[in-house]
């Protein structure tokens, strides 16, 4: 057998005896230079698990036949999003090394998530994406919150602890409303079904006005029944408003994205599917005041706008308005009479006119030279010897009268008949 440098351990002449210590740094560096044992995950169940006050937690991984002791430092213990546990299953990242105090190796964790999370986690989040992308989260379907719902149904586990948070809360509020639980299992492989259903019986009811769905915390698994696509989409179909109040306020699960209210705690839906009734009244009594004092305002503006305008001149004297009217109007009749003066003298002139030319052609001016005009018993004017005969009756037409003629004879040009 060599020593850490080569040397036989029993050679004849001498025998080389190492400390623990040595004996113990040997076996580190051999581990530390392992790549495999630097950097590796294993599986196994918490056994022994204690927090220490330091922050550092301290326990055991097994599995059936063999076990391993854990180290996991507050600097790495600090992210876990669990709470370790005895009989907890987990799969840990870190590496091995050797404790010297007590000579034993065990395991230093720096990563660890429960067993199976991984695939919860790959799981959750496929399904999160699908519907994300089909549209069930969008805020714009997302259905109001009465604020005084008479009735309010419940599906939750009648035995947990969200049952009686819930009614816990609504006891201390007063306002005027009854609930209707429908007991379901909130976790395990009935789970996803039996909250389906509840929901949509609440929906067939016509006394219903919200749902709440609701459960404590827990695990990725435990809460897992309301990241089941069947719950969701009875969520998303609800004609009723649903609040889901699942697991602690760092607890996010499919059903939170898809309902209409998202509640941290199950405490917190009672609280926002309840009035409180004093909080209601003090909220009454706020908008009241502020109506009182936005209308009481808007009179002292409307009041001093009104004596503002009544203040100005025009208002003080209104005559004052009808004085550049008056002279106006007297400056439009003045120049209106002048213009109908003046189309008149244009009009008689032209009459005048027209009289002296109709009057130079009239019949009466040739009757006042001495001549008359001849018409037969038709009034129809005589105006050649041809037109008549003798014996025919005829009327002149003189200036001073007419005068009945009978024709003797006639005669033209170079003729004479009787």
């Amino acid at each position: 057998m060599s020593n850490l440098y080569g040397e036989n351990l029993f050679s004849k002449d001498e025998k080389k005896i190492y400390t623990v210590q040595e004996i113990t740094e040997y076996l580190q560096s051999l581990i530390k230079e392992d790549t495999l044992l630097s950097d590796f995950y294993i599986t196994g169940e918490i056994s022994n698990f204690y927090h220490h006050g330091s922050g550092h937690m301290y326990f055991t991984l097994k599995d059936e036949n063999t076990q391993l002791k854990t180290v996991m430092f507050k600097g790495y213990n600090s992210s876990l999003d669990f709470e370790p546990e005895d009989g907890m299953q987990v799969t840990a990242r870190g590496n091995l090394d050797i404790y010297p105090q007590r000579g034993e190796y065990q395991f230093y964790a720096r990563e660890m998530e429960e067993a199976g999370k991984g695939d919860l986690y790959a799981a959750y989040e496929k399904l999160k994406k699908a519907l994300k992308e089909e549209g069930l989260f969008e805020a714009d379907k997302k259905k109001e919150i009465p604020k005084l719902a008479s009735k309010i149904g419940i599906v939750t586990s009648p035995t947990g602890a969200a049952i009686r948070d819930i009614l816990s809360v609504m006891k201390r509020r007063s306002g005027d409303f009854s609930v209707l639980i429908v007991p379901t299992h909130v976790q395990g492989k009935q789970a996803a079904g039996e909250i389906k259903q509840a929901i949509e019986y609440l929906n067939s009811r016509d006394d219903i006005d919200l749902i709440i769905v609701s459960r404590g915390g827990g695990s990725i698994e435990d809460l897992w029944a309301f990241n089941e696509e069947e719950v969701v989409r009875a969520i998303y179909n609800s004609r009723l408003p649903v609040i889901s109040g699942v697991g602690h306020e760092s607890d996010f699960c499919i059903s939170d994205f898809v309902a209409d209210l998202r509640a941290p705690t199950p405490s917190a839906a009672a609280e926002l599917a309840t009035a409180n009734r004093e909080e209601m009244l003090d909220k009454l009594k706020s908008l009241s005041q502020r109506l009182i004092n936005t209308t009481s305002n808007e009179l002292k503006q409307k009041q001093q706008k009104i004596k503002s305008i009544a203040e100005r001149r025009i208002f003080m004297r209104p005559e004052e308005i009808f004085r550049d009217y008056e002279l106006k109007l007297d400056n439009l009749e003045t120049t209106l009479n002048y213009q109908i003066e003046k189309q008149l003298k244009s009009w008689e002139n032209k009459y005048n006119l027209l009289q002296q030319k109709l009057s130079s052609l009239s019949p009466l001016k040739t009757l006042e030279r001495g001549y008359s005009i001849l018409q037969d018993q038709t009034e129809k004017t005589v105006n050649s010897v041809d037109n008549i005969k003798s014996g025919d009756l005829l009327t002149a037409r003189l200036i001073d009268g007419k005068a009945k003629l009978k024709v003797n004879s006639t005669e033209k040009a170079g003729e004479l008949n009787e």
